[in-house]
């Protein structure tokens, strides 16, 4: 038998294993249990809440910024930005959010109310509207290399 082969028919017999034990935890006579109790509260008094809501949930830390080249394009290169807010909290939506971005500049049209260079190396991202949670804005730019763009400031609940 290969190794390969071997690694695979180990894995397998980990997982079934496994599944058995997970199946028959809890169950005095093997048989599953018909109904799953839960734990008492009590048990998880020691835990810490790390989902927490408040005036401060949301941080600098929740605005995703991610670029890529579109190798779909030839001639002057082309990138795809997300500027995504990560934030858990539904009550807070980050506004005013802006980014380090240089001397941006792009030779295909960037739509304003998605980024716009207001000076050196100051770009608005939504207008200044909120950034949902979850929401993304996307955008391409065209040009002969990747502006570097980073976290500046944004208004935070």
């Amino acid at each position: 038998m290969s190794v390969c082969g071997l690694f695979l028919l180990c894995t397998l017999f980990a997982l079934v294993t496994a599944s058995m034990y997970i199946r028959l935890q809890g169950s005095p006579n093997g048989s599953m249990p018909h109904k799953v109790k839960n734990p008492p509260v009590e048990a998880f008094r020691h835990r810490k809440l790390l989902l927490h809501y408040g005036l401060s949930a949301c941080t600098n830390r929740d605005i995703s910024i991610s670029q890529s080249r579109d190798s779909m394009t030839s001639g002057i290169p082309q990138y795809i930005v997300q500027i995504m807010n990560t934030c858990v909290d539904p009550r807070c939506s980050p506004s005013n959010v802006h980014l380090h971005c240089g001397w941006f500049a792009s030779a295909r049209m960037v739509n304003p109310r998605a980024f716009k260079r207001i000076s050196y190396d100051d770009c608005l991202v939504n207008a200044g509207k909120p950034l949902k949670g979850s929401q993304i804005v996307r955008f391409t730019y065209s040009n002969s290399f990747m502006y570097p763009l980073a976290f500046k400031s944004a208004d935070f609940c």
